[in-house]
């Protein structure tokens, strides 16, 4: 399908996602909330940070049950943090630095207090009533497991109100809704123009996998499949022509390239094979994983672009593993007390966790993150090692407030600390008195800085996402090293997973007068032909090189 957009229409492949929420980011009125008041006031830091492109998770009118993934009104902002106008004005700040927003849209499921389900429950002869899904003979009717395992019997439940079952893939105070009615659908096409209009720059699609499945008494599918998403593009690009869609997705590999229809669905899709295998392979010291994931992964290098994170929000989903490996990392990586693992799937640990606050190990993790073909998508506090509360229900762990600086709440909020949405982590290695941007701005050697030297380097190696991948296979396993070719230039990037230096050696066809390192502490030497890589532990280094011998103009970072 042809693109007809008057901005740049592929300025997604060279973005930097940042991923936050307002709740929890920046309280601009003392009140013990995140609120859009607080996050534009905190947009200088993004900026210096190097994102170029800001998702919010769900800011809507919502009960909470789900931070926010129970949405109750897809047109308003939840009062707590802020209004409409709020939001516009937070926008239209974004835009003047050069930042783009995308929103968080939860089209699967509402909350059960939303007023189309309020509207079914109460009377099954309107038309919201068949915005669900519903049964009478629950001894007949689909039956598979529910995401939550742990804390639904299943995906029906009863409704007093209706006197009949409900469907539920999620939570039970989340309700499906049935993609399949086209009423539905011209609802999600009415939200989404509402939320262009305003002014956001595309959207992230909550449970994109789920909204394909079998739903209801009957098991029914979308009838054209993959060609709602192709819609809803065409929508979306209709009303704003930069807009862009990315797809929450986590479904075997086989079966991934289809949500981009073709260069027709979506623009860029979460990497979970690589999220799994890279976060894994830089905890255990071991480069097979990243062989494996592309080895799995499909080349949807002609439709569309991954985007790839460390972490999200969520637990860190371990079921793209192989088993023996997804049977180890629940034990290497979990607490001593078992209480990290969650949905039989995976740890409610941050990345700082998994790597036990070891910042070269993570500062390595994103540098192979970056560098590797995709759009990279940063967990907000990720740049800095915030660790997660496990004292904090389910996945609440990792969605502490942003840690600003050792002065109280961690720089979060004025507020007192029982008026907080969630608690400040204020004891351990990663209280805020430990861990913070104040302290880590100054220092040029610290996380922060790193991560932002490395967001520098990915946004100036357009290559990255267009250019010709490959493996360079070398011993030791601890180390990888790969490279992407575009033309005449070549970027060649090598990580060291050991914890002891490691050497390697490389052929490599740009002279050394015609080669620049980008970034990374680790030490390369180009000679005759070859590249030799002389890497301490966890190190890592980005060379880029002109094949004609024309040094590239690019100075290091």
């Amino acid at each position: 399908m042809a693109r007809t957009r008057h901005g740049d229409p592929e300025w997604y492949r060279d973005a930097v996602i940042y991923s936050l929420d307002v709740k929890t980011f920046n309280d601009g009125d003392g009140d013990g909330w995140g609120d859009f008041q607080g996050l534009a006031d905190r947009l200088g830091y993004l900026e210096t940070l190097g994102v170029d492109c800001v998702w919010l998770r769900p800011f809507f009118p919502s009960p909470l049950q789900d931070n926010g993934y129970d949405v109750a009104d897809y047109y308003g902002v939840d009062s707590r943090v802020g209004t409409l106008g709020d939001f516009v004005d937070f926008v239209e700040a974004a835009h003047d630095r050069g930042i783009r927003v995308l929103c968080d849209m939860v089209f699967n499921h509402t909350s059960d207090q939303h007023r189309w389900f309020q509207r079914a429950r109460e009377d099954p002869g309107s038309k919201y009533h068949d915005y669900y899904l519903w049964t009478n003979h629950l001894d007949s009717a689909h039956k598979r497991g529910n995401i939550f395992p742990e804390y639904e019997d299943g995906v029906w439940s009863y409704d007093e109100r209706a006197g009949k079952h409900y469907f539920h893939q999620f939570y039970g105070f989340q309700p499906d809704l049935n993609v399949a009615n086209p009423r539905v659908q011209q609802e999600i096409r009415n939200v989404l123009e509402f939320w262009l209009d305003l002014g956001v720059d595309g959207f992230r699609i909550d449970a994109a996998h789920p909204m394909m499945m079998p739903k209801g008494h009957n098991a029914t599918t979308l009838d054209e499949g993959i060609d709602f998403f192709r819609r809803m593009r065409s929508w979306v690009e209709e009303a704003k022509s930069d807009a862009i869609l990315i797809a929450e997705a986590d479904e075997e590999p086989e079966h991934l390239d289809r949500y981009f229809a073709d260069g027709e669905g979506f623009d860029l899709m979460f990497n979970f094979v690589l999220n799994a295998h890279l976060t894994y392979a830089v905890g255990v010291k071991d480069t097979w994983p990243l062989y494996r994931t592309f080895e799995v992964l499909p080349d949807v290098s002609e439709v569309g672009q991954w985007a790839n994170f460390l972490r999200n929000h969520d637990e860190w989903n371990l079921l793209k593993l192989p088993w023996d490996a997804f049977a180890h990392a629940r034990e290497f990586f979990g607490d001593d007390e078992g209480d990290s693992w969650i949905f039989g799937r995976g740890h409610r640990l941050r990345l700082a966790d998994l790597y036990v606050g070891d910042h070269d190990r993570i500062a390595c993790a994103h540098s192979l993150m970056f560098a590797l073909p995709g759009t990279p998508v940063v967990l907000s506090g990720d740049e800095i090692g915030m660790g997660a509360d496990l004292d904090l229900p389910e996945r609440e762990s990792v969605r502490t407030p942003m840690q600003w600086s050792d002065n109280e709440n961690g720089g979060f909020s004025t507020a007192s600390e029982e008026d907080l949405y969630h608690p400040v982590i204020d004891e351990g290695q990663y209280s805020y008195e430990e861990i913070n941007v104040a302290d880590q701005r100054t220092d040029p050697d610290s996380l922060l800085n790193r991560i932002s030297r490395l967001i520098d380097a990915r946004t100036l190696c357009t290559e990255i996402s267009t250019g010709e991948f490959s493996i360079v296979g070398v011993d030791p396993k601890e180390v990888w090293v790969h490279r992407i070719d575009q033309g005449r230039t070549v970027l060649l990037t090598a990580h060291n997973l050991a914890a002891e230096p490691r050497t390697v050696t490389v052929d490599f066809d740009a002279p050394a007068d015609a080669t620049t390192t980008v970034v990374g502490p680790g030490d390369a030497e180009v000679a005759d032909g070859r590249v030799t890589f002389e890497l301490d532990a966890t190190d890592y280094v980005w060379l880029r090189g002109d094949k004609r011998g024309e040094r590239v103009p690019l100075g290091s970072l």
